[in-house]
């Protein structure tokens, strides 16, 4: 775990920053610069190009890390390399042309609720197209086992591009109109950035010679494609769909509660990172009892770390909400479902990344198939039907994630004779629901302590109560030795 553990407290650094500089965006300047329609716009319009980047890419940037380790010399190397790069044109030129083609009936109907939507349409394209080949050469970074740089531009360069962004705004430098614009130019300068660096990392020799196993690199990516687009599909499709029943402000109300929900998956997508090229090596070179250990090591570790941030951000919630604008609150139970499909997640490990780079790797197409068909009924059903408003469409995204997770623990039991579990997990699953269930009912308002009914600014509420979460949840892991890495990290710290 000497890598893992290296690159991930780095990735997990940039990764927590880009947090810290997106809340003081979605949190602060998005909610007071830019007016609510237009928050609500971008979202859409990011959300509808994160549905059609799996498309785009192919599947690529999956196959890269399932096969690159297992060529040997530099020729095959050089050979899969040049094919796959540029596969996705072949998705991505006729989409693009199609798409020009039929602009105004697409921007038409996609438009009929929110007609600002029409002009904004080629966004969605752009940006997509610029994600896909990004991830493609964020790919071939991982092979290399260089994961950090890549992980910066994912995590930190947009969203402090998106500051200076809503700050040229506000001063008035630029439209509304014209931040859209500007944003969409930030994503090309990303992916040529991340071109750059892959390129520096391993310039092939560029050959029209295809690779020995061609067909089942193909083949993989297009099991790939149709996997990844139903799994963008469970990710951003009631993004996509509030706009088709109310305002862009309630998308822009919604996107701000899955941000703070989403903000304990930072440690898994920064251990994943180097997880996922590691656990295709070790799967390539068939060493099951590294597997193995990988599984068990990231899920504790995972579990420990996002199960930390889940307490924090759920018992700090009402103090959260009550520093945003008033239209803002409500999403506590959004923010609740949302952080705890995102620990559970963790708790998975490198679950995932064994099925896709095993030669079990077919299972995840009727998976995601099944989830993304289930999310858009239970969508329909909670949203439409049932009017439960964006608590349904977390509903739907919960129970759908969640069944299908814990279907792939089984499946991976029965495949690899291995599970995420060890002897600790329980225990640290019950601890996470301890601290939750105290301190989700108690905070440090004056009357808890001297019986004075005197209000606590929130700041100071979520400060104290945080740092006595912090002391607590530190004490219970090293105290019951739940991790060995994090134990024998905290000795060397101590000492």
């Amino acid at each position: 775990m000497g890598i893992v553990l290296k690159q991930s407290f780095k990735n997990t650094l940039f990764i927590y920053l880009g947090f810290a500089v997106g809340g003081i965006n979605t949190l602060v300047l998005y909610t007071r610069f830019l007016e609510d329609e237009y928050y609500g716009l971008v979202t859409f319009l990011l959300a509808t190009s994160n549905l059609l980047m799996p498309l785009i890419a192919l599947g690529i940037h999956h196959t890269i890390v399932k096969f690159f380790s297992s060529y040997f010399t530099k020729i095959d190397k050089d050979k899969f390399l040049s094919s796959v790069l540029f596969l996705p044109l072949l998705i991505a030129i006729p989409i693009g042309f199609f798409g020009d083609l039929f602009y105004e009936q697409i921007s038409s109907y996609i438009s009929e609720k929110n007609p600002i939507i029409k002009d904004y349409t080629f966004v969605i394209y752009l940006v997509a197209f610029t994600c896909a080949y990004f991830e493609v050469f964020y790919a071939w970074a991982k092979v290399h086992f260089q994961t950090v740089f890549g992980n910066i531009l994912k995590e930190l360069y947009n969203r402090v591009a998106v500051m200076i962004l809503l700050f040229a705004v506000y001063l008035e430098w630029i439209t509304k109109a014209e931040f859209i614009y500007y944003l969409t130019a930030s994503y090309f300068l990303r992916m040529l950035l991340m071109m750059f660096y892959a390129f520096k990392l391993y310039l092939p020799k560029f050959t029209f010679q295809r690779p020995n196993n061609f067909k089942e690199v193909l083949r993989f990516s297009i099991y790939i494609i149709m996997a990844g687009s139903a799994g963008a599909i469970i990710l951003d499709i009631d993004k996509f769909m509030i706009p088709g029943k109310e305002s862009l402000e309630t998308a822009a109300y919604y996107a701000v509660a899955v941000f703070i929900g989403s903000f304990i998956e930072a440690p898994s997508r920064a251990m994943l990172n180097i997880l996922q090229p590691l656990t295709s090596k070790t799967l390539n070179e068939e060493n099951h009892t590294e597997v193995a250990s990988l599984y068990k090591k990231s899920s504790i570790n995972l579990l420990i770390i996002s199960g930390f941030f889940f307490v924090i951000i759920n018992a700090n919630i009402n103090e959260l909400f009550s520093l945003l604008p008033v239209q803002y609150a409500g999403g506590a139970w959004v923010v609740f479902m949302i952080s705890l499909l995102k620990m559970y997640n963790g708790f998975l490990g490198n679950n995932g990344a064994i099925i896709n780079n095993s030669k079990y790797y077919k299972i995840t197409l009727p998976y995601s198939l099944i989830m993304a068909v289930s999310v858009y009924f239970l969508n329909k059903l909670f949203y439409y039907e049932l009017d439960m408003g964006t608590d349904g469409l977390a509903l739907a995204t919960l129970i759908v994630i969640f069944a299908a997770n814990t279907g792939k623990i089984f499946f991976v039991k029965r495949k690899f004779s291995m599970t995420p579990f060890t002897d600790k997990s329980f225990t640290m699953i019950l601890v996470i629901a301890i601290l939750y269930l105290v301190f989700t009912f108690w905070d440090f308002s004056v009357s808890n302590i001297y019986l004075y009914d005197l209000p606590i600014h929130p700041i100071i509420n979520i400060i104290l109560k945080s740092i006595l979460i912090t002391l607590i949840y530190l004490f219970l892991i090293i105290k019951l030795n739940i991790s060995t890495e994090i134990t024998k990290l905290f000795n060397q710290f101590y000492k």
